[in-house]
């Protein structure tokens, strides 16, 4: 059962570290991308079916959720044969934020907090999808586990980005639509933690445990002082 949700103490909040696809963008873009896209550009490649693709393609993904080539363009260009970052430049269309997910930077940015994007993506991706968005510019400083080596759901990455951006666990807040990742920062000892319900606007709702849920990061935006 998801845990009650406790509304953050903004009095006592420094830093805001924030996801970036499903947390701020719309994830319906990579979901679409690599169950779309992907298997259509393989089967062409391999002068089969889209369906015959797919079955070919699943385990490989499966083999790798959660660790850090799961997330790595240059893993899957390897691994598949293609060009991946022509694909996703070829089929930006649906890079999109999430409802009120501006409105909440700015309103952070007003309030003074240090804005932290902590992401997954790997660098090239985070390059396309701000080139689309520009949502880089609402931030402080921005890491993607590529640079650490490990990605979000392990407990280097947390211990490698504090190295770097050294802020307080005890007066920081953390929003990602992740689980793994979720329980990770947990770990980590994040006083203030949130899961997004809603991180691909083409689905319902996601599940979580052990967490405060949100629909979505609008629906912390702290009241104008």
């Amino acid at each position: 059962m998801p845990a009650a949700v406790e509304k953050p103490d903004w009095g006592h909040i420094d830093t805001v570290l924030l996801d970036l696809d499903g947390t701020l963008l719309d994830l319906a873009f990579d979901n679409h991308f690599w169950l779309e896209i992907v298997p259509a550009a393989y089967a062409a490649s391999r002068l089969t079916t889209v369906e015959a693709a797919r079955s070919q393609i699943a385990p490989r993904f499966r083999a790798c959720e959660g660790t850090l080539p799961w997330y790595c363009i240059e893993h899957w260009s390897r691994e598949l044969d293609l060009d991946i970052v022509a694909l996703k430049q070829a089929n930006t269309a649906r890079i999109a934020w999430l409802p009120g997910a501006q409105e909440f930077l700015e309103g952070l940015r007003a309030r003074g907090k240090r804005l932290v994007l902590l992401t997954n993506s790997h660098p090239r991706t985070l390059q396309i999808k701000d080139e689309i968005t520009g949502v880089l510019d609402y931030f402080d400083a921005a890491f993607s586990s590529h640079e650490f080596g490990a990605p979000k759901e392990e407990a280097h990455f947390w211990e490698a980005v504090r190295a770097v951006e050294p802020f307080d666990p005890r007066r920081s807040l953390f929003a990602d639509d992740s689980p793994a990742v979720l329980r990770a920062a947990q770990a980590a000892g994040i006083r203030w933690i949130y899961g997004v319900s809603r991180p691909d606007s083409s689905q319902g709702a996601r599940e979580h445990s052990n967490v405060s849920v949100v629909d979505a990061v609008s629906d912390l935006v702290p009241r104008p002082c």
